[in-house]
Parts: C-alpha cells; structure tokens; sequence
C-alpha cells in the first residue's frame, strides 16, 4: 500500500486557491487512477483507493485545515503499517517555485509550510518524500498568507493546468520507475522560454486569512 496525500484546505470557499495545489493534484491523480469515485470518510480525510503503476494506493485529503495535516497522515500510516520514507508521498504548494514547475524530494524542512510542519511532528521526523508545486512567488505588497489563500488568476491557467499534469505525471513515474527517476525527469525547469512573466498585480476576490499566526489547538488555513 502506498499513501499519497494533497494537502489543501476543505471547503468551496478554498477550491482552486494557490494553497490547494495538494488537492489539484490528487484530484488528477483520482480523475486517471481512482477506483469507484467516490470518496468515503477515513482517518479524518476524504480517501479513494487507486491502483498507480500496479501498485495500491489510497489518495488522501484531509479534512482539517491545514496545520492539521498530520492528523490524517498519522492515523493512515499506523493503521497500514506503512514506512513513510518507502510508502509515502505528500503533494504540497510551494512559493518558491514558479507556477507550472514542480520539485520532488525525498526528504526535507517544512519551508515554512505549515502542512508540512504538523505531520513532521506527528511522524516525529521529516523523512518521507514530497512533491512540491509551484504556486509562485510572493508578491513584495502582499502577506505570505493572502497570497496563498488567493486564486489563481486566468491568465495563469495554462501553466496552473501545466503543472498539476506534470505532478500527477510525477508520482506515476515514481511509482512505476522509482523516486529517483522521478527526480531525475521533473527536478527542472519546466516553464516555457515565452512564458509570462509572475503576475503584478494582486488577484481579485477574498482572502480570508491574513494571520500566519498557527496554533497547535485550533485549525490554521494557512500553512505559512
């Protein structure tokens, strides 16, 4: 059995915002690989099972808010028994990447993301792969927080759709050929010469958390 998580926050109000990535990506990862469809409720989370390359997979989002994450992860991981450095891999939005590139490794810091940073304490360590996706950089008149709780805007879909596809394409390749491989195909730019450049302007609509402010008592929807 291998888990693969995207992390997100629940809720319509934060469907396709910058944050979301995780979920984006597993929701393509269940569009191509999902068996039935339609999730059912385990371990705090929204989970379908998948076969990926031949191997079994339960797709996990979990249903708390962000700095929670590893809530989900960790009841997942005792249930099955799993190694999280061998049986699982974690979709996760990353600011320090542009929009349409993705990054895998195999350990590593939370970044400062929030998500991450629960289910290392939960986990008791940092030791498991993720798949990071770019969600562009900050904006220097915008909060960490605003800006990914920010949707992406439209002239952002193609490369928003660009690397989502590669992602899910991501963890395929690592299943079937291993990690390394896997890092070896998608750790690089994947941005097009004639793209445009990171948006200027800040996007329309609500940001309804301007806090980075996390406690380990109360759900967080940012996880910066």
């Amino acid at each position: 059995m291998k888990l693969i998580v995207g992390l997100g926050n629940p809720g319509l109000e934060y469907e396709r915002t910058r944050h979301n990535a995780g979920f984006m990506a597993l929701d393509e990862l269940a569009r191509r690989h999902a068996v039935g469809g339609i999730p059912r409720s385990k371990f705090h989370a929204a989970v379908l099972d998948a076969t990926i390359a031949g191997e079994k997979c339960l797709l996990v989002k979990p249903t708390h808010y962000m700095n929670r994450s590893g809530m989900s992860v960790g009841e997942a991981i005792r249930f099955y028994k799993l190694e999280p450095s061998e049986d699982m891999l974690v979709l996760v939005d990353e600011v320090a990447l542009p929009v349409g590139e993705v990054r895998l490794r195999p350990s590593g810091s939370d970044g400062g993301h929030n998500g991450l940073a629960d289910i290392d304490r939960i986990l008791g360590g940092a030791e498991y792969p993720r798949l990071r996706i770019g969600v562009g950089a900050v904006p220097k008149f915008m909060a960490r927080a605003d800006w990914v709780l920010s949707r992406f805007m439209s002239e952002e879909k193609a490369d928003v759709e660009r690397g989502i596809k590669a992602a899910a394409d991501a963890t395929e390749l690592a299943l079937s050929e291993g990690f390394d491989a896997a890092m070896n195909t998608f750790n690089r730019r994947i941005t097009q010469p004639d793209s445009k450049p990171a948006p200027k302007k800040a996007p329309e609509g609500e940001t309804p958390e301007s806090s980075t402010q996390t406690s380990t008592n109360e759900d967080s929807k940012t996880g910066d």
